[in-house]
C-alpha cells in the first residue's frame, strides 16, 4: 500500500489523543458555562458545580446539597485545499473542500453532598470532548481512486465517570482527589489506499475502523484561601492508559484474497496534566482569574497498533503502518477571565491561547491540528440557589500549510518524493470553531 493515501492510522491516532488528553485540536478543554465564559480559568477560583474537573479541592465549599447540568453544542468550521504545482502542468486543484455543518454535543452532570463539616464528597459525569469530523466524498475523489462514494468521517467520545473527596484542613486550606473511570469510542472511515499486484494496482476502497475502550487515572487539587479577595490553586492529572479494542474494515482487502476484517487493539495514554491559577477580587462585585495550563504532549511519540489477523499484521507490519509516528510537543495554555456581578445577574468574558502540540508531519483532513486564538462571553442568572448561565465560545484557527515540496505525492501519473513525512496530508488547513452552551445549577 502506498503511504501517499494511507492516511487513516494517522488519523486514527491524533483523533483518539487530541480528544481526550484535555488540550489542542478540536478538544476544547472547558466543562461548565461560568469557567468555560472565563476563559477556562478557573483553577485558582473552583467555587462552582465544576469544579470536579477543575479542581476538586474546591468542593469542601459547598455546605449544601448540590446539582449542576451544563449542556454544550460544538459546531466547527474548516476547509481544506490541495492544489500543488505539477512541473509542466502549474497548479492542479484536487481537492477543495468544506467540511459539512455538524452538531457534536457534550456536558456535565455532577452532584455535591456535604458529610461533615470538612469533608464534602461529590460525584460527576462528564465529557471531555465529543468531537469529529465530516467531508463530502466528492471533494476527494481525486485522491480517492476517482470514487466519491467514500465516507471521510471521524467521530470521537470521551466518558469520565468521577467519583471525589475534598477536605478541610483549615479555614484556608483544602485537598480534594477524585478517581477518574474513562471510557471511550471512536469511529473513523477514510480512504484504505491502494496495493500493487502482479495483476496491476488494485484501490482497497473503504477503510472503516471502530474502538472502545477503559482507562483510569485520578485528579489531585489544592486551593488556598488566604482571604475573602484571594486563593491560588493546583492541579494535577495523572496520565491514564486506555486499551482500545475493536475493529478494522478494509472493504476491498477481499479481493487479494485475505480477510478484510482484523480485530485490533491499541494502548494509548493520556498525558499528564498540570494547571495554576488565581483569583482575585478588587472590589467584591469583580473577581478576575488567571491560569497556566500544561500538557505532556511530549509522551506521544510512536503509537503502536495491534492487529491480531496474522495476515493484516503482516501488511501493516511490511508497509509500517502498525507504527505511528507523532513527535509532539508539551505545550502550556494561557487563560485569562472576568466576572461582574450585579446583584442576581452576573456578565463575563474570558481569553485563552491554545497553542498546537502537532508539526507538520501529523496533519490531516479529519482532526488537524491548529494555534487556537479563543473568545469567551457569557451571561448569568442568579436567585435563591438556583443559576443559570448561558455562554458562547469561538475558536479561531490560525491557518496551516504542509508543504507539498516535503510530503510524498501519490497521484499518478504525476510524481512521487520521498521524504520524512511520510505521514502527513500535504495542503492548505482552516479552522473555526463556535461553541454555544448552557449550565443550570441548584443549591438546597
Amino acid at each position: 500500500m502506498k503511504k501517499g493515501k494511507k492516511f487513516f492510522a494517522t488519523v486514527a491516532f491524533v483523533i483518539l489523543l487530541c480528544s481526550t488528553a484535555l488540550a489542542n485540536g478540536l478538544n476544547l478543554n472547558s466543562l461548565g458555562t461560568r469557567a468555560l465564559t472565563m476563559g477556562g480559568a478557573f483553577v485558582g477560583l473552583a467555587d462552582d458545580f465544576s469544579t470536579i474537573y477543575w479542581n476538586p479541592a474546591g468542593m469542601v465549599h459547598f455546605d449544601k446539597k448540590y446539582f449542576g447540568f451544563y449542556g454544550t453544542d460544538i459546531i466547527p468550521s474548516g476547509t481544506y485545499k490541495l492544489a500543488p504545482s505539477i512541473p509542466g502542468l502549474g497548479t492542479l486543484s484536487l481537492v477543495d473542500a468544506k467540511s459539512a455543518t455538524k452538531h457534536y454535543l457534550a456536558g456535565m452532570v455532577a452532584y455535591y453532598h456535604p458529610v461533615s463539616e470538612n469533608v464534602v464528597a461529590g460525584i460527576g459525569v462528564y465529557v471531555p470532548a465529543g468531537l469529529g469530523g465530516n467531508w463530502d466524498g466528492d471533494d476527494f475523489a481525486l485522491i480517492a481512486g476517482d470514487n466519491p462514494n467514500l465516507e471521510w468521517r471521524s467521530k470521537i467520545g470521551l466518558v469520565t465517570f468521577a467519583p471525589a473527596l475534598a477536605f478541610k484542613v483549615n479555614e484556608q486550606f483544602s485537598i480534594g482527589v477524585s478517581l477518574n473511570i474513562n471510557y471511550g469510542i471512536f469511529d473513523v472511515a477514510m480512504h484504505a489506499g491502494s496495493s500493487d499486484t502482479p495483476l496491476g494496482k488494485i484501490d482497497l476502497g473503504q477503510y472503516e475502523e471502530s474502538l472502545k475502550g477503559w482507562g483510569y487515572g485520578a485528579t489531585f487539587g489544592v486551593l488556598v484561601k488566604p482571604n475573602e479577595t484571594f486563593s491560588i490553586g493546583a492541579t494535577f492529572r495523572t496520565p491514564s492508559k486506555v486499551k482500545f479494542s475493536g475493529d478494522a474494515n478494509m472493504s476491498n482487502l477481499g479481493l487479494l484474497g485475505f480477510s478484510s476484517t482484523s480485530e485490533l487493539e491499541r494502548e494509548i495514554t493520556w498525558p499528564m496534566w498540570l494547571a495554576g491559577g488565581v483569583a482575585f477580587k478588587p472590589t467584591p462585585n469583580l473577581t478576575l482569574t488567571g491560569d497556566l495550563q500544561w500538557t505532556q504532549w511530549s509522551k506521544i511519540d510512536v503509537i503502536e497498533a495491534d492487529y491480531k489477523d496474522i495476515t493484516w499484521q503482516i501488511m501493516m507490519g511490511a508497509s509500517g503502518d502498525d507504527k505511528m509516528p507523532m513527535y509532539w510537543e508539551d505545550k502550556v495554555q494561557i487563560r485569562m477571565g472576568a466576572e461582574y456581578r450585579m446583584n442576581t445577574i452576573s456578565l463575563r468574558g474570558g481569553y485563552y491561547l491554545d497553542p498546537s502540540p502537532a508539526p507538520d508531519d501529523t496533519m490531516n483532513v479529519l482532526l488537524p491540528n491548529y494555534d487556537f486564538n479563543v473568545f469567551t462571553l457569557g451571561l448569568g442568572y442568579e436567585l435563591n440557589g438556583l443559576q443559570i448561565d448561558l455562554g458562547i465560545e469561538y475558536l479561531i484557527g490560525a491557518e496551516r500549510s504542509t508543504p507539498y515540496e516535503l510530503v510524498p505525492l501519490f497521484f499518478p501519473p504525476f510524481f512521487e518524493i520521498q521524504t520524512e513525512y511520510g505521514t502527513a496530508m500535504p495542503g492548505t488547513y482552516k479552522m473555526n470553531i463556535l461553541v454555544p452552551n448552557v449550565s443550570i445549577s441548584y443549591k438546597f
